[in-house]
């Protein structure tokens, strides 16, 4: 799997156990250690998102919604 979409899924999983803790009301000491420790987690997922060696063929002019090719 490559690193940016290990980030991406590493950081989304964090994020359902973060909302899972607040929503069982487990120990208020985890959950703010799980919140301080969120900015960097999401730093790190946009970090290797942005340096992800994709090549993408077409510009923002040519194509600026990467979900589907213009006919």
């Amino acid at each position: 799997m490559n690193n940016y979409l290990t980030s991406v899924g590493l950081v989304t999983g964090f994020l359902i156990l973060f909302v899972t803790a607040i929503q069982f009301e487990l120990s208020l000491s985890l959950i703010w250690l799980m919140f301080l420790i969120s900015p960097a987690l999401v730093i790190w997922m946009v970090y290797s998102v942005l340096t992800a060696p994709i090549e993408i063929k077409e510009t923002f002019e040519e194509q600026w919604y990467q979900d589907k090719p213009r006919h």
